[in-house]
Formats: C-alpha cells, structure tokens, sequence
C-alpha cells in the first residue's frame, strides 16, 4: 500500500487514549503524521506492520503509541514489550521519545546498550520494567545472565531493520526474537525495507500488513543538493565556511580518525566542533551531542554510526566531507536535516579523483546535479542554498539514468 503525504485525521480518530494525546500535546505534537495515520489503526488492532517512510518522518509514534497504548504491568526482569534497535544513538532517541508516554501509563522502560554500566540496566530490570529498548549485543548478554527474560513479551519492534542487516546484526537478532513467545505481535519500520531483512519478514512476520509513505523520489523535497569540486588541502576550509553560514552543520566522514582529525582542523579555524564515533566513551558522545543540540557546539561531526537515530531539529547543512559508498548511505545522511518538512542544505564535497565515484552514487539516486568546481573563498559559499547551479551542466541527459537501471538489472 503506497500513500501521498497527506493526512486529514486525528490521534483520537485513530485510537489513541485522551492521556497519551496529552503527553503529545504537551511536546508540541498535535497531529499524526502520515505514517502514523497508516499504521497505528492496524497495530491497535493487533496486526503484524511493516512500516516505510522517509528519515524523520515520525515512525517512533507509529510503533510506539500503540505499543504503549497495550502496555501492562511487569514483573521483575520479564518486560512485555522489546523494541530493538541497531545504535546506541537510536536506542536513546526512541527513549527520550517515548518515556513520557510511558511514565504517563504508570510504567518504566529501560534502555539496554553497549558502553553504559550494565549493572545499572540489571538494576532498572530487576526493579521491574514494562518496556525494554535494546541493541541486540547488550540483550544478548543480559539475556545469557538470566537478566532479561523474553517469556512474557507480547509485541516486538525491530526499528531501522535494514540497519540491522547492514551491521550484521541478523543473527543476534533471531537469537533474541526465537526467544520470543509465538504468539507476540510484531512490527517492523525503517526507511528502506529491502531484499536483505526479507528473511526476518518470511520468519517473524504473520500476514503483515505494508505501508509505504513516498513520493515521485526517494530524497526529501525539502533538500537542496550540492555537488562541490574542491582541492583536499581546501576542504577543512570549506567546511568552516558553510559552518560559518548556519547554525548547525553535521559533517560525516567515513573514519573514526577523519572524524577526529576534521574536528581538530575545524577548531583550529575558529569552529567550535565536537565529534562523535563508536571509538569514543558513551559520556564523550553523549557530552558532544548535547553540546550540539544546545548550540554550543556549532558543528558535528560523526561517522556513518551516527547516520540514524540522531533526531536534532534545526540542522541547516549536512555536509559529505567523504563521499558516502552508495545512495542509501547518501540518503540517511542526508535525512538528518530538512526534517518534518523543514527545509535543509545537503553538501558533498568532491576530490579530483573522486568524481566519477559520486556520479555513480548520484545516477542510482537520480540526483542530477552538477559538480562544481569551487574554493572556500568564493562568495557563493555564504549562501549556497540560495545559488542554483547551471541546469546545462547537468551530468546525465533526461531518462539515461533509467535507461542505464534497466540495462543493470
């Protein structure tokens, strides 16, 4: 089932209790968002969903409100619910996300993940939680000291599943879900739903029901594409010059040492930086994001780990300082801004050598857009959401990145 972008209904319509709508409202949440609309009639009633909408598209409340909506009291290390994620990141957005709704029923959650005590999580667990959020490595470690028993689970989220695959994650993941009871409700969300997690479909799923949220493209409307041709000695400057023109810039880099050594760079020209990768201590990460967030910091920079599950308003640019492998990397990076239709600049900046590199990347994205070529000390850089590039510069013709797709496959 495919949808447009558009929604005329209500949470209360859809099902929703008049306290969690509160808790909603008093977040500034007011209506449901398309993907919510679809999907949370179908999981109050019980069904197994499949969900696919676009980075920042509101699919925590798809899940989460009907998950909590269902929640009943816990004994002590048997939670009911288990929503599973591929990143710390994400784990702690979906809990800052849905704890209010939680306390508001009563209940508690806990957040399981690599990198915080876990003494602590057995502490929260053997005191009794209604809902566990998890990455699948720490569960499996408390699951093997008796800490979290799955017995009681009655419905099972796997968030960002094809994030799962992408890490590698598919066996712990049927470790933990041939722990669940048979008879548990399941939803499965992410931004893409592809060939590689149709084995947890065929497995785990009963008779799921699909919805897709999209449009004419996969990339946000919202976004404007940049493509700049730049020397590699030029490129920290670069940096600091869109940095200088916005408020909040996230900067991705494909390694842990780049993500350093940028970050440096960036101070070392007047940027206030901070990064963010999985070399670094919990506290480092967790320090750097709410320096970001709180606008302390102007600009992050973080590896494709930070790709998904950072849910911060108000990124004006998403700068590429290394190219992304392929157009689903390009995209969940990019998701980071232009969220719920807000407006955002995504830059990529293209070394000499790279440049056939990202035109692959851009025709399997049907980004036609050229690369040009510029330096940090051109004016345009100020405000380049603003400037437009020659449409004649176009790198493909119309219809030949089609044509090329159809010859590939």
């Amino acid at each position: 089932m495919t949808h447009d972008l558009t929604t005329n209904t209500t949470f209360a319509e859809l099902g929703i209790a008049d306290d969690l709508i509160a808790v909603l409202a008093a977040h500034g949440v007011e209506d449901p968002f398309p993907i919510q609309a679809l999907t949370i009639p179908d999981g109050l009633a019980g069904s197994d969903v499949m969900g696919k909408a676009k980075t920042g598209s509101g699919k925590t409340l798809a899940f989460g409100l009907p998950i909590v909506e269902d929640l009943t009291k816990a004994k002590p290390l048997h939670p009911k619910a288990l929503i599973l994620v591929p990143t710390r990141e994400l784990a702690r957005q979906v809990t800052k996300d849905l704890r209010p709704l939680v306390a508001k029923r009563g209940f508690d959650l806990v957040t399981v993940y690599g990198g915080a005590s876990m003494s602590d999580q057995i502490d929260a667990l053997e005191a009794g939680v209604e809902l566990l959020i998890a990455t699948p490595g720490r569960l499996i470690d408390l699951m093997e000291r008796g800490k979290a028993r799955l017995a009681d689970v009655t419905v099972v989220c796997i968030d960002e599943a094809d994030q799962m695959a992408d890490m590698g994650f598919l066996p712990q993941v049927r470790k933990i879900m041939d722990t669940v009871p048979e008879d548990h409700q399941t939803y499965m969300f992410s931004a893409t739903l592809d060939s590689q997690v149709q084995t947890l479909v065929d497995r785990y799923l009963t008779n799921p029901i699909n919805h897709e949220v999209e449009s004419a493209t996969e990339m946000v409307e919202t976004l404007s594409h940049r493509f700049l041709k730049v020397h590699h000695l030029d490129k920290a400057k670069m940096t600091a010059a869109l940095a200088r023109s916005a408020d909040r810039t996230l900067v991705f880099t494909r390694t842990k040492w780049a993500a350093d050594d940028v970050t440096k760079k960036l101070k070392q020209l007047g940027v206030d930086a901070a990064a963010i990768h999985g070399d670094l201590p919990q506290r480092h990460r967790e320090r750097s994001l709410a320096r970001f967030r709180e606008g302390k910091a102007s600009v992050l920079v973080a590896t494709n780990v930070a790709a998904r599950g950072l849910h911060i308003q108000g990124v004006d640019i998403v700068v590429h300082y290394d190219p992304p492998d392929d157009p689903k990397t390009y995209l969940h990076r990019s998701g980071r801004t232009a969220r719920a239709g807000e407006e955002g600049l995504v830059v990529t900046l293209v070394e000499w050598d790279q440049v056939n590199e990202v035109l692959g990347i851009q025709r399997r994205a049907g980004l036609n857009v050229p690369i040009i070529k510029m330096f940090s000390n051109d004016e345009r850089v100020a405000d380049l959401a603003s400037w437009e590039p020659p449409p004649e510069l176009a790198p493909f013709k119309p219809g030949s990145s089609k044509k090329r797709r159809r010859r590939r496959f």
